[in-house]
């Protein structure tokens, strides 16, 4: 394949992804609003782009599928057979296909054509007979007899969000559809747009291209990455420079340092702006998923979302993808009651979910929401008991909002039997866990007959990190600053004994104590201890003991050093302006290793419900 031919796959590809995502969350409209000619139309547009550009590049596994849901849509479209439930479920099952063989493309293997029982029935659906499938070119060329409105321009839509509008070098008009040999000597791909299904689905027949491909570009990740990494070390440098500045006292490099402040600022805000992506390329895959959960369990449920457009690291988006996918499917197996039982609860049969981001911020707060049965304390506490996950005693003192942190707990799980959905005792210990590593929290909040909350909230970008700097025997750690609450100067006379554990008392409000030299193997401080951080983990709060705070500093998260992987408390490490290397201390694994707290043994990664 040549590298043109190479360019135009992947870019195919991505494109493609981008318009199945949207053709899921569009079908689940569509069901709850069969009469939508518009939906119904920007549905069929969606199938009719996927299949031109298949016809292109020989995908004929592909073409087949779009051309069977085509001829179900379009005979919908002309009211010769309106869509049904299996109509409905066809759709989507062409829709999984499709996902399945793109994947297959895309590790260079050769997809399974479709099942012919469902290419059959979405043609009898259809009224139509059975025909073999066509070529590729005559796909390219061919328009849907029923609406002439549908015709090349759609092909010609996707080839510009691959080239460039312009079409192909030499021809002063756009060609008519060609035999692939005429199109594929194509120039280099100029910008594409964004994302070309909704464009097509809002524009009218025969409408230009706009000029999207203009102002767009398509860049390697990998470059944005290098980029990111020299910013990361022009950050380093400004940082050394800030710190010499005072001991050199020269005005003209006072000027001079504060001026490569403001430009490294603003650069850096312009490369993370760049590698910003809405988390809506995320929530787009989540109406389908939640449709055919719900059908699985024979539930009714309906699906909101809201802050699609919310921006974050495209990093963060595409990891938070697993856990938000575990998160929703867990409310609508354990939360969601079934219809008799809503019924008999006096709600509304069908249940709802409701998917939310919002930027608060430096961070973003992402919401998991359903109005189900709630969560009961007393159960969560009765199971963690039995598979002896807690004690008895420290069971027995748990607060109700304590009981659901066990959720979190290797193990645990509410199921007795296994299910295809959930039950496995893994889930939630990994929703935490991979949250952790994104630098961020999780909380569980829920409320008998009324639903549960998870509340997930996660930092912009990981590529620098704000962060209290604080000093041990001259050795010098940061703190994510997202998890500090306050500072504050203590009497270390004045620290309690509870249970075995050094508490701290802040305004009535005893909070363990833990000594970062203790942590760390040192020897007592030659003067007592008297700076205290408070530091956020989860739902609970501690105190920890330092020598001194040095004060706020960004820095850039580098690997840790090989003789460091691996050991729990440490996050990462950067260089600080002094030149040194500072360790990353990881929050919630100081808390599980230098504390006991009562009710629970550790607070390592956590469960399913």
């Amino acid at each position: 394949m040549s590298s043109v031919a190479s360019d135009i796959c992947a870019d195919f590809l991505v494109e493609v992804g981008e318009i199945l995502d949207q053709l899921g969350e569009q079908m689940v409209a569509l069901e709850r609003a069969p009469a939508d000619r518009e939906c119904l139309n920007a549905v069929f547009r969606g199938f009719h782009t996927i299949k031109g550009g298949a016809g292109f590049l020989d995908f004929t596994t592909m073409v087949s599928v779009c051309h069977a849901v085509e001829d179900r849509l379009n005979a919908a479209r002309d009211g010769s057979a309106p869509l049904d439930a299996a109509a409905f479920d066809g759709v989507q099952q062409g829709i999984d296909l499709l996902v399945d063989m793109l994947g297959c493309i895309s590790g260079g293997i050769e997809p399974t054509p479709a099942p012919e029982a469902l290419l059959a029935a979405l043609r009898d659906g259809a009224n139509i007979a059975a025909a073999p499938a066509p070529a590729p070119v005559a796909v390219v060329a061919a328009a849907p007899a029923a609406d002439d409105s549908i015709d090349d321009l759609d092909f010609e839509a996707l080839l510009d969000s691959l080239h460039g509008t312009g079409g192909v070098p030499g021809e002063s008009t756009p060609p008519a559809p060609a035999p692939a040999p005429a199109l594929a000597p194509a120039p280099v791909p100029a910008p594409p747009r964004p994302a070309p299904a909704a464009p097509v689905a809002r524009a009218p027949a025969g409408a230009p291209a706009a000029h999207d491909a203009d102002v767009t570009v398509r860049v390697d990740v990998r470059r944005l990455d290098a980029m990111v990494n020299l910013v990361g070390e022009l950050v380093l440098a400004r940082n050394r420079l800030k710190t010499l500045r005072p001991r050199l006292r020269d005005d003209d490099l006072d000027r001079a340092v504060a001026s490569l402040d403001v430009a490294t600022s603003r650069l850096q805000g312009a490369v993370m702006t760049a590698r910003m992506q809405p988390v809506g390329r995320v929530f787009a895959r989540f109406p389908k998923l939640a449709r055919d959960v719900a059908r699985q369990l024979q539930k009714q449920v309906q699906l909101d979302v809201v802050g699609a457009d919310t921006e974050l690291d495209r990093n963060l988006v595409e990891a938070l993808a697993d856990p938000l996918v575990h998160l929703v499917r867990n409310a609508i197996d354990h939360g969601i009651e079934m219809p008799e039982a809503r019924r008999r609860a006096g709600k509304p049969e069908q249940g709802l979910v409701r998917l939310s981001a919002q930027q608060e911020g430096d961070h973003v707060a992402i919401e998991v929401r359903d109005d189900g049965a709630g969560i009961d304390p007393d159960k969560i506490r009765r199971i963690a008991v039995e598979k002896r996950l807690v004690d008895d005693d420290d069971a027995a003192r748990l607060s109700a909002d304590e009981c659901l942190q066990l959720l979190f707990l290797p193990g645990f799980s509410t199921r007795d039997e296994v299910s295809d959905l959930s039950g496995r005792g893994v889930g939630m210990d990994v929703v935490q866990s991979r949250i952790r590593e994104l630098s961020g929290t999780v909380q569980i909040h829920s409320e008998i007959g009324a639903g549960s909350r998870f509340a997930i909230r996660v930092p912009l970008t990981l590529a620098i990190l704000p962060t209290l700097l604080v000093e041990v025997a001259g050795d010098v750690y940061a703190l994510p600053l997202v998890r500090v609450v306050e500072v504050l100067s203590h009497d270390p006379g004045k620290a309690l004994w509870i249970d075995g554990q050094r508490v701290l008392d802040l305004r009535q409000q005893p909070l363990p104590l833990l000594g970062l030299r203790d942590w760390l193997g040192m020897e007592p401080a030659p003067l007592p201890d008297s700076t205290c951080v408070v530091l956020q983990s989860g739902e609970q709060r501690y105190c920890l003991a330092v020598d001194r705070v040095r004060g706020r500093e960004e820095v850039v998260i580098k690997a840790l050093p090989s003789t460091l992987r691996g050991l729990p408390g440490y996050a990462g490490a950067s260089l600080i302006g002094d030149g040194r290397m500072a360790l990353i201390l990881d929050v919630d694994a100081l808390l599980g290793s230098g504390l006991r707290v009562p009710g629970l043994r550790s607070s390592k990664p956590a469960v399913d419900r």
